[in-house]
């Protein structure tokens, strides 16, 4: 019984970690594309950065 509620959770916490996930990825995505209507290189790298490593994060959760 034990198992199963911290098993339960676990699955919440992961739950929840990719809601969050997702929010931040669109507001990265927002930023990104405002850079790129504004022409801003240094702003477009960093979203990229920040976009991979939610990007790798949503993958070792398996959200994508």
């Amino acid at each position: 019984m034990k198992q199963l509620i911290n098993s339960s959770k676990k699955n919440k916490l992961e739950n929840e970690k990719k809601a969050v996930l997702r929010l931040e990825m669109d507001y990265e995505l927002a930023t990104l594309f405002d850079a790129i209507n504004e022409n801003n290189e240094m702003q477009k790298k960093a979203s990229k950065q920040k976009l991979e490593k939610i990007r790798q994060e949503l993958l070792r959760l398996k959200a994508l």
